[in-house]
């Protein structure tokens, strides 16, 4: 293990299990890198230095004491949209956000796994938009190219992961907000089916859009994080049957049939893929083909699902502005969202809400003919810092669209999907997307962990701090 990056998250719980390391020295060096790299990468809203601290010595009492759990004495860190018992839960706005009472239920989960939580991570205010950026906290930017976002709304939790300064993080995704960070930062991006991990104490963020998931280097630390967090509280709404996912990492999928799906879902503004991405999705294509499964072109047939989203997501965003402390200090795109989400709320919002079954019914047919979906990440590589943030109301909404139209559909659906890296445009990381049906978390992942043996994506690092200094914008 070398100090100035983390281990991988399995590597670490090994290492900590079998005496090679405290949790208290990994603690201690991941404080230092987050302490190192914050005024430029800028990844953390909080940083729980003498709480880590602490909890890591308590963690090496109970290793050497002979207790074993999945992460005992691992430092991870979680979005700045979970609560943690004793700090605030700010979601990216600005306004002064008391201390939370109690964690939030996924953290809590990590918690019994051992996990010792060193911060939270910057995310855009309420977890609109593609980007990590805003008065509340500045810019967080992108390790490969600092002059870049590292996308959103998980943008700190991937920036964290991807310059090593911890193995692995949660992040939330309610329209791409886990898998577009993970594909502009290099990173495996776990969205699982909706209710995997509880997102209590919202029973349904966002009305069911938004799912908690997971940010890591390898397909392996992914999954592991997965379990850890996995389950629910005695008041979610959505219970799926429990999985065990990192048991796939390492078995064979067997010969799957693969849609590519190139063509954007429907949007209400034009998107076009830049045909440099084009390019590395086929290029993965490619080798899903030389592994022995069958690729076709094919899309799902999405529809106007676009209808369905807008009135959950602003709906979700009215229900968050009602519990900010100043509603006044947020952003004039916040409180126009919010004020759409108030007239979608009703008939609307429950209109969208019935569709789901529809659309369940349409798209799961296709599941008869195809095994997996391949679909790219997204339309373009991550814009330059302030490029979207610059923007106001409806340019913001179409910048977003064009750069990110593929992600957002699975969130309406519910179902799982995995972005993986498909290598680079210039300097700069870009990804593509495993989709499956409802529960399909272990099809994708042992999927995604094949391509990974082929194409070793993590063993590429970032350029050290001096490189990315050197070359930002």
């Amino acid at each position: 293990m070398t100090p100035d990056r983390a281990a991988g998250l399995a590597e670490s719980a090994r290492a900590l299990a079998d005496g090679e390391v405290t949790s208290r020295t990994l603690v201690e060096q991941a404080l230092a890198r987050i302490e190192a790299t914050q005024p430029v990468l800028n990844a953390f809203r909080v940083v729980r230095a003498e709480a880590a601290l602490a909890e890591a010595d308590a963690a090496d009492r109970e290793l050497a004491a002979g207790v074993r759990r999945p992460l005992l004495g691992v430092p991870v860190a979680v979005k700045d949209d979970m609560d943690v018992a004793g700090e605030p839960t700010a979601f990216g706005c600005p306004g002064d956000f008391p201390p939370v009472a109690q964690d939030g239920e996924a953290v809590r989960r990590l918690r019994a796994a051992g996990a010792v939580i060193v911060g939270k991570t910057n995310t855009c205010e309420l977890g609109q938009w593609p980007f990590t950026e805003g008065p509340a906290f500045g810019e967080t930017r992108n390790p490969w190219h600092t002059g870049h976002t590292p996308g959103g709304s998980s943008g700190g939790s991937a920036a964290a992961v991807a310059a090593g300064l911890v193995p692995a993080a949660l992040g939330s995704d309610g329209a791409g907000s886990v898998r577009i960070p993970a594909s502009w930062t290099h990173l495996i991006g776990i969205k699982p089916q909706r209710g995997r991990i509880s997102t209590w104490p919202h029973g349904e963020s966002f009305h069911g859009i938004t799912v908690n998931g997971t940010l890591a280097r390898t397909v392996a630390d992914a999954a592991l994080l997965l379990d850890a967090a996995s389950g629910n509280h005695d008041r979610d709404p959505h219970r799926p049957p429990a999985l065990t996912v990192a048991e796939a990492v390492g078995r064979d999928p067997g010969r799957l049939r693969i849609a590519l799906s190139l063509k954007p879902p429907f949007t209400a503004v034009p998107a076009r893929l830049r045909p440099e991405i084009r390019a590395r999705v086929r290029e993965l294509a490619e080798k899903l083909a030389a592994l022995g499964h069958t690729v076709e072109e094919a899309d799902p047939p999405y529809g106007q699902i676009g209808l369905t989203f807008v009135p959950r997501a602003t709906a979700g965003i009215a229900d968050r502005v009602r519990e900010a402390p100043d509603a006044a200090l947020l952003d004039p795109r916040t409180r126009d969202a919010a004020r759409l989400g108030r007239l979608l709320g009703g008939a609307p919002l429950r209109a969208a809400r019935r569709a789901e079954t529809v659309l369940h019914r349409r798209i799961g047919a296709f599941f008869k003919s195809y095994d997996v979906v391949l679909a790219p990440t997204t339309a373009a590589p991550p814009p330059a810092i302030g490029a979207l943030y610059r923007l106001r109301g409806l340019a913001t909404d179409r910048a977003m669209i064009a750069a990110c139209p593929y992600a957002w559909p699975w969130n309406v659906l519910g179902w799982p999907g995995v972005n993986v890296p498909a290598g680079f445009v210039g300097a700069l990381p870009v990804g593509a997307q495993l989709l499956g049906p409802a529960h399909s978390e272990p099809l994708l992942v042992s999927l995604a962990a094949q391509l990974e043996a082929e194409l070793h994506w993590h063993e590429r690092w970032p350029p050290q701090q001096a490189d990315r200094d050197s070359t930002a914008a």
